[in-house]
């Protein structure tokens, strides 16, 4: 990585701007909100692993969710921190895309989990006969590894050709390292980046569309034409599923957004919220969204906070 035959040895994150007393509340209320991640996630997947209930494939894809979501925001949460309580808002080349391997990793994984998530509901409101048959343990497996490998394997991808690239500036305009971000530094041709990220995203996050859609139409149409009975029952199992996507797809939207457009006009303050949505607030709700909406899971915690042995 030269420009001009001098080594970038490290990044200047521009988007932070001098807060004086007021970084100690932020650095507080970020703490806070990290804490909460991590309490509410691990609470939530001991509560799956120790209850052998819980051991069906939808809570085992949601440990999936959660422990994705652990890491995520440890990739995000400890460097956020350094930095609001830092005068100089550098970072190091290696720790830049050590940040990027787990942002987008965790976004790929996020994705992937939801879609495959969406595909389990739809099993098991529209061939209800056939769900144990067709989602079987070995199943489940395959396509949890899978979620996991093919985002480690296509992140790992897109960082080898970001790090060969010669660059021409060190200022990355947000609060934390993204791949793009970089990209738009370099001074030599990004073709095969750009070439790359068109197949990635017309392969694999079309077809999760594609997947995502097909699943909840056909789980509308189930909701439609079935008995109050099954309504119920389809609408109280993907209620949150559909939520957690939602609310992933919103802040991943204008993470999109943000990256490619210019968004100068935007106040500061809300660009670095857009920025950092969908590393915390799915994070922070999804938890939040399954303990109170599923009532299996809700009831084992209930029965764990007044102390019953299950």
């Amino acid at each position: 990585m030269k420009t001009n035959s001098t080594y970038v040895s490290y990044f200047t994150l521009s988007a932070y701007v001098d807060t004086g007393v007021f970084k100690y509340l932020y650095f507080l209320i970020v703490l806070t909100f990290y804490v909460l991640i991590i309490c509410s996630n691990v609470l939530l997947l001991v509560v799956i692993c120790v209850n052998r209930s819980l051991h069906e494939p939808m809570y085992l894809f949601l440990c999936s969710l959660f422990v994705n979501e652990l890491f995520g925001s440890t990739g995000l949460f400890p460097f956020l921190l350094v930095q609001i309580l830092s005068d100089g808002h550098t970072v190091s080349t290696s720790s830049c895309f050590l940040q990027i391997f787990c942002v987008h990793c965790y976004g790929s994984i996020e994705f992937f989990t939801i879609a495959v998530m969406s595909y389990d509901r739809y099993l098991a409101i529209c061939c209800p006969l056939q769900y144990s048959s067709r989602m079987t343990s070995n199943k489940v497996s395959i396509l949890t590894i899978f979620s996991w490998l093919y985002s480690v394997l296509a992140t790992v991808v897109m960082m080898s050709l970001s790090i060969s690239l010669q660059l021409c500036g060190n200022i990355i305009n947000k609060v934390y390292c993204d791949n793009f971000s970089v990209v738009k530094l370099a001074c030599s041709d990004t073709t095969v980046n750009n070439v790359y990220g068109i197949v990635y995203v017309s392969t694999v996050i079309v077809a999760l569309i594609i997947l995502i859609f097909f699943s909840y139409m056909r789980i509308l149409k189930v909701c439609f034409s079935g008995c109050k009975q099954t309504r119920q029952k389809a609408v109280s199992t993907c209620t949150p599923h559909l939520a957690s996507l939602l609310n992933f797809s919103f802040g991943a939207f204008f993470e999109i957004l943000q990256s490619r457009f210019d968004m100068n006009s935007v106040p500061n303050m809300l660009r670095i919220f857009l920025s950092l949505y969908f590393l915390t607030c799915p994070p922070l709700f999804n938890p939040l969204i399954y303990g109170l909406k599923m009532s299996k899971l809700r009831n084992i915690c209930k029965s764990l906070a007044f102390g019953q042995i299950m």
